[in-house]
């Protein structure tokens, strides 16, 4: 018996890094698993790569395409997940977006793309997904995809910056709101982590010269994470099955850094 087996658990951003990471890991442990992305075409094959180990592990697999950002597709992907499994009982909120600027630099455009993924799409997936929950009466978990941008600011990062500390209201709001309904909500914040969102990062930050040459970034703010390594997907997945497992019934409202020490809070 896996620690979430049985359990109903939707994943977005799920196509790649750490958000396919965190569905392949409840699959591991016996959960129903959608895989949920804006890249339909993607994500359907990371589900049918992973059809073989949800059944070795008791589980099944279905995928959803959605954008974050449109409640109804959001709506929908719910829907799909309940038709196919018959019920809800958790919902990570993973998607995400970054495109760096610098401050002085950032437009307008930047600003809502970024805060418009990472923190509408954070807020329309937590009420779709309390919805859902309260109707079937049988409570729920809530996990957000925070950073440990949302702890402090860096300067050619400001909207995602500020998307991320969004984040960490909306879980500490929802959490006071939705206790009433026994749905908890938590959330978690990596570092560094070598996914292929930090290598697009990467490449952007290349461009707008604030590094210059490839791979730079990374390693200076490796310099800093006191477990004196990046992280990589699998260094997350141990926290967010605990944070989906009944292991975590008596937390919400919290934020768990994983970030192997860069930032002391």
């Amino acid at each position: 018996m896996g620690r979430v087996s049985g359990r109903s658990c939707i994943v977005t951003g799920a196509a790649q890094g750490i958000g396919r990471a965190i569905g392949e890991a409840l699959l591991e442990q016996g959960a129903d698993v959608c895989f949920a992305d804006i890249n339909g075409d993607k994500v359907a094959t990371v589900a049918a790569e992973n059809r073989q180990k949800a059944n070795s592990y008791g589980g099944q697999v279905t995928h959803a395409a959605v954008d974050v950002t449109d409640r109804e597709q959001v709506r929908a992907m719910i829907d799909h997940t309940v038709s196919q499994f018959g019920k809800l009982d958790v919902k990570f909120n993973n998607a995400g977006v970054n495109k760096p600027m610098n401050f002085l630099d950032v437009t307008d455009e930047n600003w809502h793309f970024i805060m418009g993924v990472n923190g509408l799409g954070c807020m329309i997936g937590m009420q779709e997904a309390a919805r859902q929950m309260i109707a079937q009466g049988t409570g729920g978990k809530i996990i957000n995809t925070a950073s440990i941008a949302s702890r402090q600011g860096f300067d050619n990062v400001a909207p995602y910056c500020a998307s991320k500390w969004a984040v960490v209201s909306l879980t500490q709001s929802g959490a006071r709101d939705l206790a009433k309904h026994d749905i908890t909500v938590t959330g978690f914040a990596p570092g560094v982590v070598a996914t292929e969102m930090w290598e697009e990062v990467d490449r952007d930050l290349m461009e707008i010269g604030a590094a210059e040459r490839p791979g730079q970034a990374m390693e200076e703010f490796s310099a800093e994470i006191l477990r004196g390594r990046v992280a990589q997907p699998e260094d997350i997945t141990g926290t967010t099955t605990f944070l989906a497992s009944q292991d975590s019934d008596y937390m919400t409202g919290q934020i768990v850094m994983i970030d192997g020490g860069m930032t002391l809070v």
